[in-house]
C-alpha cells in the first residue's frame, strides 16, 4: 500500500525538524512526503532541501502566498499515490501512526481518522486544551478525539470528488472539507490507536491572536451559527441586564459584573468536569486550574467578539464596497 503524506507549512523552522524526522521513521514507511511550503520567511524551506539533498523521500512545493487549504491541494495533486495521509506541522506522530491508518483499511473504506492529543507539558497548556478542544470520548475502548484532518488517510477520488479544500480561509477549511466529505456518503472508518500530538500555544498572548484569526475565519466561512452565536446571545442578554442602570444609577454596574463573573465561573465549573476523565487531579490542583481558566474563558470570550468586528469592518466591509464598484461600473 503506496501513501503520500500532505504537509502544509509556513514558518516552522522550530518544529520542522521533528515532524520530518518522525515521518521517516515510521513503521510503515511513506512512499513520499509531499510539502507545499506557502511562503515561508525562515529557514523552513531551506531545512527541507536539506533533507531532500541527502536522498529522503521529501517533494517540496514552494508557493509564495498559500494558506493550509491551498497547501494540501497543491501536494495532494502532485502526490503520486492513491492514498493520502494528511498530517500538519507543529505535530509530532507516533512510530507506528501510518501503519494503524492503513491497518483499518478495507476494500469498502474510503477514509480513515485516526486521534490526536495536545501536548500539555504546562498548567496552562492543560487549561487551555479543557476550554477550547472537544474532550474525548470512549471508542472501543480507546479515549480519541472528534475526526480531525491532523489525522487522516483517505483515497485520492475522495479529495478530487469534493473539489479538495477551501483555498480562501486561514482556519476553519478542513472542517469544510470533512463536512463535504461527510456529506457525500464515503465510506468512514475510525483508527482510535493512529495517533498524531499537537503542540498547543504556550502562552495567553499567542492564544487569543490564534482565536481572533479562528473568529475572522469562522466568519469567512460561515460558521457563525455554530461558533460566534451561542457566545453574542451570551453577552446580549448580559448587556441587556444592564438596563436597570438607567433608573437604579451606576450602582447597577456591579449587578452585571456580578452576573458575568457567576457565569464564568459556572463555565469554569462545566469545562473541569467534562475534562475530569482526561485530566484527573486533585481538589487543590483543581482549585488551581478553576483560577487559570476562568480568566482562559474570558480571554476566549474576548479574542472571538474581536476576530469577529474584524471580519465586519474589514472583509464585509470591502465585499460590500467592492460590490457597489461593480454595481456602478456597470
Amino acid at each position: 500500500m503506496k501513501i503520500s503524506v500532505i504537509v502544509p507549512v509556513r514558518n516552522e523552522q522550530d518544529s520542522i525538524r521533528a515532524l520530518i524526522d518522525s515521518l521517516l521513521a515510521q513503521s510503515l514507511a511513506p512512499a513520499e512526503i509531499v510539502i507545499t511550503d506557502g511562503g515561508s520567511t525562515d529557514e523552513t524551506a531551506a531545512i527541507i532541501s536539506g533533507y531532500i539533498e541527502r536522498g529522503a523521500p521529501i517533494r517540496l512545493i514552494r508557493e509564495s502566498a498559500a494558506l493550509p487549504g491551498r497547501g494540501r491541494n497543491l501536494a495532494a495533486a502532485q502526490a503520486a499515490s492513491e492514498w493520502l495521509a494528511f498530517i500538519d506541522a507543529g505535530t509530532l506522530p507516533e512510530k507506528d501512526w501510518l501503519e494503524r491508518l492503513a491497518g483499518a483499511v478495507t476494500k469498502e473504506v474510503d477514509v480513515v481518522y485516526g486521534t490526536y492529543e495536545p501536548m500539555t507539558e504546562t498548567r496552562f497548556k492543560v487549561c487551555a486544551v479543557m476550554a477550547y478542544v472537544a474532550p474525548p470520548f470512549e471508542f472501543e475502548r480507546k479515549q480519541i478525539r472528534p475526526c480531525s484532518i491532523v489525522s487522516a488517510l483517505m483515497k485520492r477520488s475522495v479529495w478530487e470528488a469534493v473539489g479538495g479544500f477551501p483555498e480562501h480561509l486561514r482556519s476553519a477549511e478542513d472542517l469544510l472539507f470533512m463536512r463535504k466529505i461527510e456529506r457525500g456518503g464515503f465510506r468512514i472508518v475510525r483508527a482510535p490507536e493512529a495517533l498524531v500530538h499537537w503542540q498547543v500555544e504556550p502562552n495567553a498572548s499567542a492564544t487569543g491572536k490564534r482565536f481572533v484569526r479562528y473568529a475572522r475565519s469562522n466568519m469567512r466561512a460561515g460558521l457563525w451559527s455554530q461558533w460566534q452565536a451561542p457566545l453574542f446571545k451570551r453577552y446580549g442578554m448580559l448587556l441587556l441586564s444592564l438596563l436597570p442602570a438607567i433608573v437604579f444609577g451606576s450602582r447597577w454596574f456591579l449587578v452585571t459584573l456580578a452576573l458575568w463573573l457567576m457565569l464564568l465561573a459556572a463555565r469554569t465549573v462545566v469545562t473541569l468536569r467534562r475534562n475530569r476523565v482526561r485530566y484527573p487531579v486533585g481538589v487543590w490542583e483543581n482549585f488551581r486550574r478553576s483560577l487559570l481558566l476562568a480568566p482562559l474563558l474570558a480571554l476566549l470570550d474576548l479574542a472571538t467578539i474581536l476576530g469577529t468586528l474584524q471580519w465586519l469592518f474589514t472583509d464585509a466591509l470591502k465585499a460590500e464596497t467592492a460590490g457597489e464598484r461593480v454595481a456602478n461600473g456597470a
